[in-house]
């Protein structure tokens, strides 16, 4: 069975992005240039054979033209609002977003990559179907913003499987996702 992995970059207090879903504060140059945490990111993708993301987070690259953020990975955007994908290989997911994820995890393959989107992945914890969560964490305090994870009625408890320090503040936490317990 294939791992869905929560790979992001968030603040210390916990947001992926500003309010208006911009990203502006983690595209400091002194965090992102000759940065070796950008360049492990980079090597990673490598690892994935399919990424998923929300609309909101589709419509950041989309606003820039974008139409194909990972093109070397299946790529999917859930959207209840979408009519239709701007890009051939981009798949639109408009009902059974938990079914779709469900019947991707059991497919033969890399690994699937949930890139952002705080409501997204908190549809996708509720349901226990994410296993690995990876925080780029950066020296940043946005002090509001799209959290991490929103809409979850329960706790998800982690296990912490590795740090990397890198040169820049930037920390990223590597944690496995424990199962429920049983009610």
């Amino acid at each position: 069975m294939r791992k869905l992995k929560y790979h992001v970059a968030t603040s210390v207090d916990g947001f992926i992005a500003h309010e208006d879903d911009t990203y502006g504060a983690f595209m400091q140059p002194r965090l992102i240039q000759d940065s070796e945490h950008v360049t492990d990111f980079v090597a990673s993708l490598a690892t994935y054979s399919a990424a998923l993301m929300g609309r909101r987070t589709y419509e950041v690259g989309l606003k820039e033209g974008v139409t194909d953020p990972y093109t070397n990975l299946e790529t999917y955007v859930f959207s209840r609002t979408m009519k239709e994908s701007p890009n051939p290989r981009v798949k639109l997911v408009s009902e059974d977003a938990v079914g779709v994820v469900r019947r991707l995890k059991a497919q033969e393959g890399g690994d699937i990559y949930l890139s952002g989107g705080g409501a997204f992945a908190g549809l996708l914890f509720a349901e226990g179907l994410v296993d690995e969560v990876l925080l780029k964490m950066n020296p940043l305090i946005l002090g509001a913003g799209i959290p991490l994870v929103s809409s979850l009625r329960q706790v998800v408890d982690l296990e912490l499987k590795s740090t990397k320090v890198y040169g820049n503040g930037v920390v990223l936490l590597r944690y496995a996702v424990l199962p429920r317990p049983k009610a």
